[in-house]
């Protein structure tokens, strides 16, 4: 059972086998970054920065499910991106 799952994934056009993985996998940096930088004080908050991740994360959303093949772990990325951007940026402003 296991196998044929891992077989599906591996197969799968968004699968291990291309960049339609390894691109979004390797985004997933970026906002743990973010996350790390939670500590950080406000002041050394970049807006322009902060601006830029989260409207990324917003466009790029909705770009990974209008494409074929549709890429969830690209959404899921993306949304992670825009939610720890406007965090950062909530967090400047107050």
């Amino acid at each position: 059972m296991a196998a044929a799952k891992f077989q599906a994934l591996w197969n799968h056009p968004a699968g291990p086998k291309t960049i339609h993985f390894w691109a979004p996998t390797f985004k997933w940096v970026i906002s743990i970054a973010n996350v790390a930088d939670f500590s950080k004080p406000p002041e050394m908050i970049s807006y322009p920065h902060q601006m830029v991740v989260a409207c990324t994360g917003i466009i790029w959303s909705r770009y990974s499910l209008v494409i074929t093949p549709r890429n969830l772990n690209l959404f899921c990325v993306n949304i992670g991106m825009a939610s720890t951007g406007f965090y950062q940026l909530s967090r400047k402003v107050r």
